[in-house]
């Protein structure tokens, strides 16, 4: 994703490619080269600590990484108020996927049972995905909000966890499948009806569209913005 990111960057003509920086690479005001903008696309257990430093080193920062919880997101939100500089974290940058997330929040308050499945290739390290958890946190906040009673599930038994995991009464089903990229369906339903919502990304081009959205837009954003939708001026 990194290597995708600064390609797309390189070739963008309203935007200069000034540093590219690896596991292995400390993140300071020099190494970052002047950089206004700084993607970080790690892993879970380094994304807080590199994110942190992109803040105090003077620049904004997008933020591809999955694993961040509400814990995190605060104490990131905090650093970007000292720094002055602004943070936009986003769960999935397809705009296929961001779309689907912001259709499911306003359709779950509708619909009686939710659920949502998502399928990722082998060597994804986090289960549910990033997107997912964001998406069912979303949905199950609607949910709340508009007072929808729980999902029916008369499920008493389930000691190999067969059901997933739970937000609230939002389901969760992580497939890890050879051959996969990032997919995700949400399902709907109420009695004599059903609505799916999936997207399907095949390849890593699949998000760079919204990764240049992001940089392009960070710098006037919020000091912590969660969502790509939230910059995308979706009127929803």
């Amino acid at each position: 994703m990194g290597q995708s990111a600064c390609q797309a960057i390189a070739e963008s003509a309203d935007l200069q490619l000034v540093a590219r920086l690896g596991s292995k690479d400390e993140i300071t005001s020099q190494t970052l080269a002047g950089a206004e903008v700084a993607v970080e696309f790690t892993i879970p257990s380094a994304s807080f600590a590199n994110t942190a430093a992109i803040l105090r080193s003077g620049a904004h920062a997008v933020v591809g990484t999955s694993g961040w919880d509400e814990d995190a997101q605060a104490k990131i939100q905090e650093v970007a108020r000292e720094t002055g500089r602004n943070v936009l974290i986003a769960p999935n940058f397809a705009l296929s996927a961001v779309l689907v997330m912001a259709f499911s929040r306003l359709a779950a308050p509708f619909f009686t049972s939710v659920e949502i499945v998502e399928t990722h290739h082998p060597k994804k390290l986090d289960a549910p995905s990033g997107t997912a958890l964001a998406t069912a946190q979303a949905m199950a906040a609607a949910r709340r909000q508009a007072g929808v009673p729980a999902a029916p599930d008369a499920t008493t038994t389930d000691p190999q966890g067969a059901r997933g995991m739970k937000v609230e009464d939002v389901g969760i089903h992580s497939l890890r499948m050879l051959g996969a990229n990032a997919h995700q369906e949400v399902l709907l339903s109420n009695l004599g009806e059903q609505l799916r919502l999936r997207t399907d990304c095949f390849d890593r081009s699949s998000f760079m569209p919204g990764v240049l959205l992001a940089v392009r837009k960070v710098a006037a954003a919020t000091p912590l913005t969660v969502g790509l939708d939230k910059i995308m001026d979706l009127g929803i």
